[in-house]
């Protein structure tokens, strides 16, 4: 009966079933961290309402600019 625990003990502290599962909790956690720094970045362009910031003004603006200058 001994013997079978201390298997079954040593079979626990070699098992590594649960690593691969950490890794992709990490991989996914850093996966998020980016994609929330990249939007904390590109807010005002994303939000153009709660900035000083207009895509569609800039976008015209350099539209008129590249025809100005050809």
């Amino acid at each position: 009966m001994e013997a079978l625990l201390e298997v079954l003990y040593m079979d626990f502290l070699n098992d590594e079933g649960g690593q691969g599962a950490a890794e992709y909790i990490l991989l996914f956690g850093g996966v998020i961290v980016v994609a929330i720094a990249a939007l904390l970045i590109y807010k005002n362009y994303l939000f153009p309402t709660q900035s000083p910031f207009n895509t569609a003004n800039d976008l015209q603006d350099v539209r008129t600019n590249v025809n100005a200058g050809t």
